[in-house]
């Protein structure tokens, strides 16, 4: 079983280097797989979308709460560690494009030396995802597309590029240097995994993904997910034993029983939510007990 921390976003002390920094070293010297962090490029003061994993409606986060861009706080990270993962949890694909996307992610992968994962959703703020320039009744099909381009533009592409022409995205002989050091799903790549609850997202995650990671869903919802996820693979011609299943719990509540019930579940990865609490050396003990209680190394 692999473990990875979510960045404790709500505590306000992401953006904050010392703090940021001390705390990921913890992470990585307790022995948990990777470091996680969220995204919403704007939030809007005023909002009409409906947040699906609270029933309020309301994300939990406020709306004037530092949020750095995840991929340069894996960079920063990266410098800062030597084995730490690093990872998103969800980046709202939508927000960006693909050409610049795949670049920014590969350079990443490239400087860290093959440790970035990235767990992509299609997000749920209207108004974020139209700042952004990207329609939103149109984002799965976009999606679609843009988990295409960000394989081409990784592929082995040399001398003549790569061409594409789709509904969102058109252009040839694209070369995109330098490439991610990994090799996700047999073919160069940084591991691209599907985050959401529908049953669309898991026919994404089986079609394109090396993964997903259900949020707010469990049971026999989650089973048919998996289940609709290995059989989409199944269907494109891929392996569906490759791909992989993150679940969620909370590090300051899992222990091994817990993890075995998600492990049995079929999880390979648990992706733990730590407390919002602002002070480094608290945050650090809970990471310290959780590692104690899972037996991590």
């Amino acid at each position: 079983m692999k473990y990875a921390v979510i960045a404790p976003t709500a505590a306000g002390t992401t953006a904050d280097p010392a703090w940021i920094s001390a705390y990921a070293k913890h992470v990585e010297a307790c022995g948990f797989e990777s470091l996680v962090a969220v995204e919403h490029a704007v939030v809007m003061s005023r909002y009409a979308s409906v947040y699906p994993y609270d029933g309020s409606g309301r994300m939990e986060l406020a709306d004037d709460l530092d949020i750095p861009d995840p991929l340069d706080l894996m960079a920063f990270i990266a410098g800062q560690t030597t084995t730490l993962g690093l990872a998103t949890g969800v980046l709202v694909l939508p927000n960006h494009h693909p050409v610049v996307l795949a670049k920014r992610l590969a350079t990443v992968d490239a400087l860290s030396g093959g440790r970035l994962r990235i767990c992509v959703g299609m997000g749920w703020m209207r108004e974020e995802i139209e700042a952004c320039g990207a329609p939103f009744e149109a984002r799965g099909r976009r999606a679609d597309e843009q988990l295409q381009v960000l394989r081409k533009l990784w592929s082995d592409s040399a001398p003549d590029g790569v061409d594409h022409h789709g509904e969102f995205f058109d252009f040839e002989g694209a070369m995109s240097y330098p490439k991610p050091v990994q090799r996700a799903g047999g073919t160069a790549g940084v591991p691209l995994h599907i985050g959401g609850h529908s049953r669309a997202a898991a026919r994404r995650a089986g079609r394109y993904g090396d993964g997903l990671q259900p949020l707010g869903v469990a049971g026999e919802e989650l089973a048919g997910l998996v289940t609709l996820m290995r059989t989409e693979a199944e269907r494109v011609g891929r392996d569906p034993e490759a791909l992989e299943l993150s679940l969620g719990h909370l590090v300051t509540r899992i222990d091994q029983a817990r993890a075995e019930r998600l492990a049995d579940q079929g999880a390979d990865r648990i992706v733990l939510a730590a407390s919002s609490t602002s002070d480094l050396a608290e945050a650090c003990d809970e990471l310290t007990a959780c590692a104690e209680r899972l037996g991590l190394p």
